[in-house]
Parts: C-alpha cells; sequence; structure tokens
C-alpha cells in the first residue's frame, strides 16, 4: 500500500502545507503545477525535495482556478479538458527534467477530480491526456466498471486512491466539503479507516452505511493542522499492516 500527497500548493511568499516535514512519510507526491496552486519556483523546489527522499513524482493539474484553489467547477469542452492537463503536465516535465526524474503518474485536483468521478465524457477527456503521455491516472476508487474498460480502451492504467481524512457519501464519492463530518479530524477515526482500507473491509459513509472500496494508495492532504502527525502515524499503520 502506498501513501500519496497532494504537494508543492504554496504561491510565491505564501505557504500552504508542510511539505518538508511531511515528504520523508510518503510515496507518492502530487505536485501542483501551476494553475489552482504553485509556480515555477515551488515546483521545482517541490521536485527536488521528492527526488531527495525517493518520493514517486505526479502531476496534480487543475482548473485554471488560483482563486478557489482549484475548488470551483468550470465549464470546458472536452478538448479543452485534454489541453488542460497536456499543458500542466508538460510544464511538470520540463522542471522535472531539471532535476532528472520523470512524471510518473497524474492525479487531478480538486473540482477536476470530482467532476471527472461524476462525468464519464469528461474523464474519457481526461483519459485522451493521460493515453498521449503514455501515463497511469490516479483515480477516486469507486469499483465502476465503465472508466475501467474506458481506460483500458486506451491502455492507460488506473491507480485506485482511497481517502484516509474524507468521508464518503453512500455511492462511494467524497462527502462534500461543506457537510458537517466530512473531513475527517481525529486520527482515532482516521486510523480505523485506513484500516478498512487497507484490509478491503467495510466501514461507513458519511450516513453510516457500510461500503467497501479496493484501493492501490491512500491520500492524504498535507495542507490540514495534523497532517505530519497523520502522515506520521499511516506510515507505522502500513508498515505493520504490511509485516
Amino acid at each position: 500500500m502506498k501513501l500519496n500527497c497532494d504537494m508543492g500548493e504554496s504561491l510565491g511568499s505564501w505557504t500552504m502545507g508542510n511539505d518538508a516535514e511531511i515528504m520523508p512519510y510518503i510515496d507518492m507526491a502530487n505536485i501542483a503545477c501551476g494553475f489552482h496552486a504553485s509556480d515555477p519556483d515551488i515546483m521545482s523546489n517541490t521536485v527536488a525535495l521528492a527526488k531527495q527522499h525517493d518520493v514517486s513524482v505526479g502531476a496534480h493539474p487543475g482548473y485554471a482556478d488560483l482563486q478557489g484553489f482549484g475548488r470551483r467547477s468550470i465549464p470546458h469542452t472536452n478538448a479543452q479538458i485534454t489541453h488542460l492537463i497536456l499543458y500542466q503536465v508538460g510544464a511538470l516535465q520540463g522542471i522535472c527534467r531539471l532535476h532528472e526524474v520523470n512524471v510518473d503518474y497524474i492525479k487531478p485536483h480538486g473540482a477536476l477530480y470530482n467532476d471527472m468521478m461524476k462525468d464519464i465524457e469528461l474523464f474519457t477527456a481526461v483519459i485522451e491526456a493521460a493515453k498521449q503521455l503514455q501515463l497511469p491516472l490516479m483515480v477516486l476508487a469507486t469499483n465502476n466498471s465503465d472508466y475501467l474498460h474506458i481506460a483500458q480502451q486506451a491502455n492507460v492504467t488506473l491507480i485506485h486512491e482511497g481517502f484516509v481524512d474524507r468521508r464518503y457519501t453512500n455511492d462511494k464519492q467524497l462527502a462534500a466539503r461543506s457537510l458537517k463530518g466530512a473531513v475527517i479530524e481525529d486520527i482515532d477515526e482516521l486510523n480505523n479507516q485506513a484500516l478498512s482500507l487497507i484490509s478491503g473491509n467495510r466501514f461507513n459513509s458519511i450516513d453510516n452505511v457500510p461500503i467497501q472500496i479496493d484501493v492501490d494508495t491512500l491520500c492524504i492532504h498535507g495542507d490540514g493542522s495534523d497532517a505530519l502527525a497523520f502522515a506520521q502515524h499511516l506510515r507505522n499503520v502500513i508498515g505493520e499492516q504490511a509485516k
């Protein structure tokens, strides 16, 4: 089981998250590409930090929405979605070349990620970008056979992701942040959900309905006040489960 985290989301002199402290505890860094957060210097510094700790680099493209931190849906045509992702991943690939590392996968950010998981045409546009770049795509693990078929047709590998610090709806989507209890802040609750995701056991949705999800990687958000403690704890949990 791999642990991934959204990173490189600072901008200029404004700092977001605890990248330097969290990086040693994760396996995969989803690095912002400049549209919802970050800038060339932040991107370069984050890639260098990932290389230092032997962490896999992933592109984290989003809608062009700095003010809304990429959490607002912006209408696009399917072609525009494909171009949006190609543009941002290309920028990160240029930075990675400087540091002699590769972009290993794509994970869309925020509203783009959520929209992709609810709109099969938009998902197909994202898949087209991944196909052209010949990169795996990280998606919300929902056991959706239609999405799997589209990816297989395009020869794109899907990395199925589970969230340990977010509640799920009954249909295995992420509960909106505006809902009470949607963000898990208690480490015991986080621990229980992490163990269920790792083992493939059922856990409760935000409405207390049992759900089960098969995942390849666990995600934490690096901007939470307890993100470092969560990362350290999860690193130990994953290590214990691997024994």
